[in-house]
């Protein structure tokens, strides 16, 4: 059941041991996410209190692509005054780009499919990742509303038919939309900026703002859009935009979803399991490890903050923020999340050395039952060569060589483009099984030995 609380002017603390939270957990917690990435803040907010946190809440940083969950509440909340319709072509809204232009085809894609990321318009963004344009599809390669692809240029269009349906700017808005309505204490509309550019006329929008008010959006969204007792974004358009529309990222495994510009559930097997959040869970996600969970089953908002401002290691991936979700929730008593994956806690017999060659001669490994394209049987052959076979029928798809390594690890390349350095696993056997698990601990490989 969700709390009717809501903080005042700062929020509310409780100790953890009095909210029935472990600290002895909620210490790995934080041992944890200063491990894998350079946290610079989380909260762990509970019943509208503050239960954990760690780092300065109150720095103000780059919120990268979790801008897009803040537009998606501006939207909805037009949408209900009737400023915008989803249903709207932007061929009907006057939408164009710079040369080469878009195709009549292009212009029947609708807010809605951009909400979605299914416009199908693969026109150059601004503000997108190097991968993100290396990945874009060809133009005309799917029609509008029929193909999933995590697009800027859709982000960005959307930014534009707000700011022309309302005559606001987007920082503006958030500050007399949002910010001010639920008590944000560091936010300011200078806090935003555009990035303009050659590529596309119509441009980012990133903002700047602290955890501490992260976590009021979030909280904002734990309750359906409501604070206290003024709806700030209309119920039925939070709703729609935490629903799954579409997979994401299937090459992840299953379990994540993509709703209004916002993330649905998370990735629970990547080859080997992660967190099995609960049903209802979603998050607004930004490059350089910017996160804010919303896990109504337990009245939970979780935020994670990385400052891009600061030179720092790589951002931590869905596996090892997938070991900090399911730390959290252990702490908060969950049951129901799916198994430790720490090398720490595994059953079964640890091999290296012979004994690791031994088991991995001319053994076959089957991994990725529940992965985009699986499952995959590694051929571990005893001359030191590696075919990894993908599917039921199992058709050649890469090769590679292997090896154990002075550690007593199994260590293998492959001749995938994009991932042919040298991965080395440790191993446990448990029965037919053969478990991996990399160099933060977490089992990377769930495989069966045939």
């Amino acid at each position: 059941m969700i709390a009717d609380n809501f903080p005042g002017a700062a929020f509310e603390t409780i100790a953890p041991e009095a909210a029935g939270w472990s600290t002895e957990r909620l210490a790995e917690v934080k041992s944890w996410s200063q491990h894998v990435a350079p946290t610079a803040a989380v909260m762990i907010v509970q019943h509208g209190r503050i239960v954990a946190e760690w780092g300065d809440t109150a720095v103000k940083s780059n919120l990268h692509s979790i801008r897009k969950s803040l537009l998606s509440a501006l939207i909805g909340i037009a949408v209900d005054a009737h400023q915008i319709d989803p249903a709207a072509t932007i061929g009907s809204l006057g939408i164009e780009d710079n040369a080469p232009g878009l195709t009549d085809v292009e212009k029947t894609a609708t807010v809605a499919d951009l909400l979605k990321a299914r416009s199908g318009i693969y026109h150059a963004a601004l503000y997108e990742t190097p991968g993100m344009a290396k990945q874009r599809p060809l133009r005309g390669s799917h029609a509008p509303g029929t193909f999933w692809y995590y697009n800027n240029w859709d982000f960005n269009v959307l930014g534009t038919i707000y700011e022309r349906a309302t005559s606001q700017s987007i920082f503006a808005a958030i500050d007399d939309r949002i910010a001010r309505p639920i008590g944000m204490q560091d936010y300011q509309p200078g806090d935003g900026e555009y990035v303009r550019g050659a590529a596309s006329d119509h441009p980012a929008y990133p903002i700047r703002m602290s955890a501490r008010d992260l976590a009021r959006f979030a909280l904002l969204y734990l309750h359906g859009g409501r604070w206290k007792d003024r709806q700030v974004v209309p119920g039925a358009w939070v709703r729609e935009s935490t629903e799954a529309y579409s997979p994401a990222f299937a090459t992840l495994g299953p379990g994540l979803g993509y709703g209004y510009l916002w993330w649905i559930g998370f990735p629970s097997d990547m080859g080997a399991p992660t967190v099995k959040v609960p049903t209802g869970t979603f998050e607004a996600i930004g490059a350089e490890g910017q996160y804010a969970f919303v896990i109504p089953a337990y009245d939970l908002v979780i935020v994670h903050r990385i400052n891009s401002d600061v030179p720092h290691r790589p951002e931590p991936n869905f596996r090892q923020m997938g070991r900090l979700l399911w730390l959290i929730l252990s702490a908060a008593g969950a049951t129901d999340i799916g198994p430790d994956i720490a090398l720490a806690h595994a059953s079964g017999t640890r091999l290296d050395g012979d004994a690791l060659k031994a088991a991995l001669s001319g053994k076959t490994l089957v991994a990725g039952r529940l992965l985009e394209g699986g499952p995959f049987a590694w051929q571990v052959r005893a001359d030191g060569a590696l075919a990894v076979l993908a599917g039921p029928e199992r058709r050649p798809r890469w090769t590679g060589i292997w090896r154990v390594d002075d550690r007593g690890r199994f260590c293998r390349s492959l001749d995938e483009p994009g991932d042919q350095h040298e991965l080395c696993l440790r191993a446990v056997a448990d029965g037919a099984r053969l478990e991996l698990f990399d160099n933060d601990g977490l089992m990377r490989l769930d495989t069966t030995v045939e």
